[in-house]
């Protein structure tokens, strides 16, 4: 996935009002028992987000501030080398101290390979009071008893959006008559909007585009698609109701990427779509190239940036208005670590506990870089951008969904290997018409990924874990409600 570029706003008023709002929230050394010595510790930091360097490098600021006698040292890391990069870091014993955790090893993994080191001396009863309940538990930042992370983004679960350009809409009239956008809401009305964007325009405007050249952004039209019509998994994930992989029996993976087609045929989509890399593609929408795109929250600041700000959002445009399926989430989740090899661990917590505070989420909220873990962060009147305040309120289209991991914390060793072709392969190819029989490559892609997941489950009970497929079965499960979980009893 594209990582998730310029300074765009201060928050700071006076030093003073900084330090003394570090020091409540626990961020600073002081308040976690760290040295008062008059040297000067350098932590260093890595990540790979390019759109949230605003963000980061503003958070760097104030923490210093706060904490004068540490230094951040941060590296930006390309997206696609950082896992490796962690791990020859780890190896060479020159590892950073605080990173982001990188898609691969599996967090599990990584506490197996020993490259992580627990924070249970300073995360206390209080420091973990703030979250949300669910967050932390066995299995899913927890192993073995020990907390090594914690979720970071507020995770909504509706990753991906179709985002609209408002200037093509009203320059193809569709506008309602207070002179608002009209958004689409189902296929046939993305179908009809983007057959009138393309014909008033004689050409020069397509209804749709994307940037599918570093293969990756098909599936994210199949996340955004599918779900409300109640393909419950998405592009990425089984349907939980059975356990299994369904992009071969649900039909609506069919049915959209029928209508996919439809619109390539009709000239809807923008003919470059499938070379050109989804940079580009921001730059086409944000210029009215074409009308419609899918994409994440982070393009948002990157075209405020550009000052580019009169475009909408839209959350799961589905075959009907009544939604059949929403975007789910169940708690956990991980994103920032301290090495197990750091030289610095009580200055490392400092920047990290820093890092998950509730104020450095209100700014994340503040700079429309996306949700927050806390939930009194997200409010859209904290932020001025008419677009991420539309997102912010779209929290209702995500609901509590199972977890096999709440249930189970032992399917944490189930370790699911990568597969190929996978789902963006598989997608590129039927609309490039390399594949032809679409049934039977959904059938077979399915197999694959319900294959990964058997093994996975084999391998982990001849490691002596009791986990079984039942484990990832929730049968009592009605998708258009909340499903209510609690972790697993130690």
């Amino acid at each position: 996935m594209d990582a998730f570029r310029m300074n765009r706003r201060q928050f700071v008023k006076t030093t003073a009002s900084t330090i003394g709002a570090a020091t409540l929230l626990g961020g600073s050394l002081a308040a976690c028992g760290g040295t008062t010595s008059s040297s000067t510790t350098t932590i260093n930091y890595w990540d790979f987000w390019v759109s949230q360097a605003p963000w980061v490098d503003n958070e760097i600021k104030l923490f210093q501030q706060a904490n004068p006698k540490i230094t951040i040292k941060k590296t930006t890391r390309v997206t696609d080398t950082y896992a490796n990069l962690i791990s020859l870091g780890m190896k060479s014993n020159n590892a950073p101290d605080v990173f982001m955790q990188p898609n691969t090893p599996t967090l599990n993994e990584q506490v197996s390979n020993g490259w992580l080191l627990p924070v249970d001396k300073w995360a206390t009863d209080t420091w973990r009071a703030q979250f949300p309940d669910n967050t932390f538990y066995e299995g899913s930042n927890i192993f073995n008893n020990k907390l090594y992370s914690g979720p970071f983004s507020g995770s909504p679960g509706y990753f991906f959006q179709l985002y609209i350009n408002n200037a093509v809409f009203r320059q193809a009239g569709l506008t309602n008559p207070d002179g608002t956008i009209k958004l689409p809401k189902t296929w046939d009305d993305v179908t009809t909007m983007s057959e009138t964007i393309t014909q008033k325009s004689n050409g020069s405007t397509y209804g749709l585009g994307f940037g599918n050249g570093q293969n990756f952004i098909l599936a994210w039209w199949i996340e955004v698609f599918v779900r409300g019509a109640g393909a419950v998994g998405g592009a990425f994930q089984q349907d939980l109701r059975t356990g299994k992989w369904t992009y071969g029996t649900d039909r609506n993976y069919m049915d959209f990427i029928q209508l996919l087609l439809e619109w390539k045929q009709r000239g809807y989509i923008y003919p470059n779509s499938m070379s050109i890399s989804d940079e580009e593609a921001r730059a086409f929408f944000e210029r009215g190239k074409f009308g419609m795109t899918v994409g994440g929250v982070w393009n948002q600041a990157e075209w405020t940036q550009h000052n580019f700000t009169d475009y909408s959002l839209v959350i799961l445009p589905s075959p009907a208005t009544q939604l059949q399926g929403y975007y789910y989430k169940s708690g956990g989740g991980s994103l920032f670590m301290i090495s197990a090899k750091t030289k610095h661990p009580d200055e490392a917590w400092a920047w990290y506990s820093w890092l998950y505070s509730p104020a450095a989420g209100k700014r994340w909220v503040q700079m429309a870089e996306d949700v927050s873990v806390f939930p009194q962060d997200n409010n859209p009147s904290f932020v001025k951008s008419k677009p991420f305040a539309q997102y912010i309120a779209a929290n209702n289209m995500t609901l509590p969904g199972p977890s096999a991991a709440l249930r189970n914390p032992l399917t944490s060793h189930v370790i699911q290997q990568t597969i190929s072709p996978d789902i963006n392969d598989v997608i590129a190819g039927i609309y490039t018409g390399q594949l032809k029989d679409i049934q039977s490559a959904l059938t077979e892609l399915a197999g694959r990924y319900q294959g990964a997941l058997d093994k996975g489950i084999q391998q982990a009970q001849q490691q002596g874990y009791k986990v079984s497929l039942n484990d990832y079965i929730f049968s009592d499960w009605d998708p258009t409600k909340p499903y209510t979980m609690k972790p697993a009893s130690k």
